[in-house]
């Protein structure tokens, strides 16, 4: 039983980026579906897609690297907002990750967006994550 689904995700992803494996197994979940949507979307991940395998849905995830040595896309993905602690801004108040670069992952009323999504459409949220 894994009490902190969105953590595991990253731990799994994490873990397989820096084993240099090129795909990684998550559980499918609405959340875990939207955060690899938004890693996606920003080019952090090549593809995924969703597989059933023993009456258990999974998210397959083909991860990106660069150049002949295998350098990893994913440099680093750091958890913000845990079960014990949450951590909530508004969108005047965002988090802009290594000054731009990197993206904060953030769970607002309109879905899961990135931060600088969400200071687009004026919205403020949860911080889920930065990956840079």
């Amino acid at each position: 039983m894994i009490n902190d689904i969105i953590s595991d995700t990253l731990t799994r992803i994490r873990n397989a980026n820096l084993a240099k494996h090129q795909i990684v197994q998550v559980p499918a979940t609405k959340i875990t579906r939207n955060i690899v949507n938004v890693l996606k979307e920003e080019g952090f991940i090549y593809k995924f897609e969703e597989v059933i395998e023993n009456l258990r849905n999974y998210i397959v995830i083909s991860l990106k690297y660069r150049g002949k040595n295998k350098k990893p896309i994913i440099t680093e993905l750091k958890r913000i907002s845990k079960p014990g602690l949450r951590v909530y801004a508004n969108h005047k108040e965002l988090p802009k990750v290594l000054g731009g670069i990197g993206i904060a992952i953030i769970s607002t009323s309109q879905g899961i967006m990135t931060d600088k999504n969400a200071r687009q459409y004026g919205l403020g949220g949860e911080v889920i994550c930065y990956v840079w």
